[in-house]
C-alpha cells in the first residue's frame, strides 16, 4: 500500500473538525442552580439537542439578578444568544438596556396572572416564602411583624445579585408601602447573614445554621418527593405572598437568532415544561399536570407589582434595606 501523501492526509484529518464546525452552537446564559446535575439543565439540553441539530451550551452568571448586571457589562459583545432566569422584577430594567429582541411567542396560559411582554417569555413561576423545619420550629410566625418580634434566625439573599433577594424587597414594599422601613428594622436582628444567591442561603438552612430561609412555597416539595422527608414546610403570611415569574429573552446581538427563537418556543413545550416541577421545583408556565404530592396548599393572597412599579420601587426599597441592615 502506497503511503498517503501529506496534503491528502491533512485534508482527511480535518474532516471531523469541519463537520463539528458546521454544527451551530446556541449559548444560553442562566443562573447557577439551573445547570447542576439535579437542575433542569441536563434534561433541557438533551431534549433540545434532539430536535435542533445544534449544540446547546449553558454559561452561568451567578444568581438571577447577577445575570442582568453581567449582560449590561458585556453589552452587544456578550456571547449569549438567550438569557434564561430574569424575572418580573427585572424586565423593565432589562428592556431599557436595548439588548433584547422580540421573541414572537404568545404568553403561556398556566400563569396565575395575565402577562404580556414582547421581549420576555415566562417559563416558570412561584411564590416567595420562608421555609422552616417543623421538627425544630413548631409555631412559625404568621406575618413579617411576628417574624421580627421572634428570636428566629433567618437567611436571606442579596437583592443586588439575587432575584429571591430582590423579590423579598418587593414583597415587603408591596405589603407595607411607606411602612417598609419599620419591617426591616424589626427583621434586622433576625437576619443571620445575607448570601449572594439562593443556593448558598438554602445550604446554610439545611446545615442547621438558621431557623428559616427565604425560598419558595414549592421548596418543601423537593424534600417530600425527592427525599421522602416531610419535615420542611413554608410559613403562610397574612400579608400575602409575592409572585415571581421567571422569563427568557433573546439577545439582539445573537449570532443564532433563528435558533434562539426555536429555543424560546421550546421553553413552552411539554419536553421543557414537564421537567420544571421536579428539577427547578417551581410551577410550570403552561397547563400541565403537577406530580402527585407536589403541593399541599397555596397562599390565600398573592402580591405583585407591575414591571414598571417594581423598577420605580427598587431604588427606594434597596436604600431602606441597606439603611436598616447597615449593608
Amino acid at each position: 500500500m502506497r503511503p498517503m501523501r501529506p496534503f491528502l492526509a491533512a485534508c482527511l484529518a480535518s474532516l471531523p473538525l469541519a463537520a463539528a464546525a458546521e454544527t451551530p452552537v446556541l449559548t444560553v446564559m442562566t443562573y447557577d442552580s439551573f445547570t447542576t446535575e439535579w437542575g433542569p439543565g441536563p434534561a433541557v439540553e438533551k431534549a433540545f439537542e434532539e430536535v435542533c441539530g445544534c449544540d446547546l451550551r449553558f454559561i452561568t452568571g451567578g444568581d438571577g439578578a447577577a445575570l442582568l448586571a453581567r449582560l449590561q457589562l458585556e453589552g452587544a459583545a456578550t456571547e449569549a444568544d438567550v438569557v434564561l432566569g430574569l424575572d418580573n422584577n427585572l424586565t423593565a430594567q432589562a428592556r431599557a438596556t436595548g439588548l433584547f429582541a422580540p421573541h414572537g411567542e404568545t404568553a403561556p396560559s398556566g400563569l396565575p396572572v395575565a402577562f404580556e411582554d414582547d421581549l420576555f417569555l415566562p417559563w416558570d413561576w412561584g411564590w416567595f416564602a420562608f421555609v422552616y423545619d417543623r421538627t425544630k420550629t413548631a409555631m412559625p410566625p404568621e406575618d413579617f411583624r411576628a417574624l421580627g418580634d421572634s428570636d428566629l434566625k433567618i437567611v436571606i439573599q442579596d437583592p443586588r445579585s439575587s432575584t429571591p433577594g430582590l423579590g423579598l424587597l418587593m414583597w415587603v414594599k408591596a405589603a407595607y408601602g411607606d411602612r417598609a422601613p419599620e419591617i426591616w428594622a424589626g427583621l434586622s436582628d433576625n437576619i443571620l447573614t445575607v448570601t449572594p444567591g439562593w443556593s448558598e442561603a438554602y445550604g446554610l438552612f439545611l446545615a442547621g445554621e438558621a431557623d428559616m430561609v427565604l425560598s419558595y412555597t414549592t421548596s418543601p416539595a423537593y424534600h417530600r418527593l425527592a427525599e421522602k422527608d416531610d419535615s420542611k414546610d413554608w410559613a403562610e403570611f397574612a400579608e400575602g405572598h409575592y409572585l415571581q415569574i421567571e422569563v427568557a429573552g433573546i439577545l439582539a446581538a445573537s449570532k443564532q437568532p433563528e435558533l434562539a427563537k426555536d429555543f424560546i418556543a421550546f421553553t413552552q413545550s411539554p419536553a421543557f415544561q414537564s421537567v420544571i416541577p421536579e428539577t427547578n421545583w417551581m410551577y410550570p408556565a403552561t397547563e400541565i399536570a403537577l406530580p402527585e404530592g407536589f403541593e399541599t396548599h397555596r397562599p390565600a393572597k398573592s402580591l405583585l407589582l407591575t414591571a414598571d412599579e417594581a423598577l420605580e420601587a427598587r431604588g427606594p426599597a434597596l436604600a431602606e434595606w441597606q439603611s436598616s441592615l447597615g449593608q
